[in-house]
């Protein structure tokens, strides 16, 4: 009897253990998004399918076409066949139907309609195979690597695939998109005058507090996903959680990221001494020294626990004329302890040209005048 009792209790930790190994998302990442830094993650780099968050990388591409200026909110957009069999969410559109842009991303991003997604793959890129070219494209340029988009929709697609890491690039693009801001932010809405609702299934975008976007989903073949994003003492930050096993347990983890985010970390502008960035030396030119000043300068994401900062600067004595403005001199690098922030180059600010006879020449004269 007392074998079976104590055979029991050794069993008690194994199940818990297999509960809580088992209750864990197969994938998330937190990235602060000016910075692109990913704080924190968990198989971030393991390719997964994407499911409808495959409108993510849609929403930003008609995102384009409105800061660009060829498009606005008001852009009327007719319906063609490439509606027809439409399954999953939709709006119901129809042939020769006219919708406005905006109402389309209504759709679109508020509902998770896949006509709205056919519509706009048709109109930016001609077809759907083309605009699928053009996802992958602008993918691969914002360094989106490990990802491969099949359809404009994700809807029963088996072939794309992509990383909570990819996604978190493409949710730090987004969140500069102002145009898209109101509709990632809006949970419900209506089309046709009050005639269809639409509902978003991200409910963040009405019960966290700084909310900027972007998409929650869910299917046999992905779990339950989401792509939050939120705003707080001047930083963003992006949550993506992927493969959750329930919708509650997605929620869960996609606040605690924000949460860590926000109070375990700190944006900060790097600053240095004037005295490391004293001109540099340009032997033969027609001015003695070139200044330089740091290129692509930009904020810097430290923990709170430590917002100390060490700034390595490697300058040349000397550089040799013709310097043209721009042209890399040295570089600085910043440091959190031993990790690196940041490294960025050091170029000059102005044209230096090299001396000639004629140039040295009337440098002569302009002293003589001085005596």
């Amino acid at each position: 009897m007392m074998f079976c009792m104590l055979h029991m209790v050794l069993l008690y930790p194994n199940i818990a253990n297999a509960e809580e190994e088992a209750s864990k998302p197969a994938a998330y990442a937190l990235m602060e998004c000016s910075t692109g830094k990913l704080l924190d993650e968990e198989n971030s780099s393991q390719k997964m399918p994407t499911g409808t968050m495959a409108k993510l990388m849609t929403a930003f591409l008609v995102g384009e076409k409105l800061e660009s200026g060829q498009w606005n909110a008001d852009t009327e957009l007719t319906v063609s066949d490439c509606v027809n069999g439409t399954k999953g969410a939709v709006i119901w559109l129809m042939p020769g139907e006219v919708m406005t842009v905006g109402d389309m991303l209504k759709g679109l991003i508020i509902g998770n309609a896949n006509d709205a997604a056919a519509v706009f793959a048709e109109e930016i890129s001609g077809s759907r195979e083309d605009f699928v070219m053009d996802m992958n494209a602008r993918a691969f340029d914002l360094g989106m690597h490990d990802t491969r988009f099949a359809s404009p929709d994700g809807f029963n697609d088996d072939e794309s695939y992509s990383t909570a890491r990819d996604l978190g690039v493409l949710c730090c693009a987004l969140s500069d998109m102002e145009c898209l801001s109101k509709y990632f932010t809006t949970w419900r809405d209506f089309l046709r005058d009050g005639g269809t609702e639409l509902v978003n299934e991200n409910t963040f975008a009405h019960t966290y507090e700084g909310m900027i976007g972007w998409k929650a989903s869910h299917s046999e073949g992905t779990g339950w996903c989401i792509a939050a994003g939120a705003e707080k003492n001047d930083m963003k930050c992006a949550a993506i959680v992927l493969g959750a096993e329930d919708e509650d347990s997605r929620f869960a983890l996609a606040r605690q990221l924000l949460k860590d985010g926000f109070s375990k970390y700190v944006l900060t502008i790097p600053g240095f001494s004037s005295e490391f960035m004293k001109p540099v030396t340009v032997r033969g030119g027609v001015s003695e020294n070139v200044d330089v000043e740091a290129e692509g300068l930009s904020g810097l994401v430290v923990p709170k626990s430590d917002t100390s900062l060490k700034t390595v600067l490697v300058l040349p004595k000397y550089v040799c004329a013709p310097v043209e403005k721009g042209r890399k001199i040295g570089c600085i690098a910043f440091y959190n302890g031993d990790t690196l922030l940041l490294e960025t180059d050091l170029v000059a600010t102005e044209d230096v040209e090299a001396m000639t006879i004629r140039s040295a020449v009337e440098k002569m004269l302009v002293k003589l005048c001085k005596l």
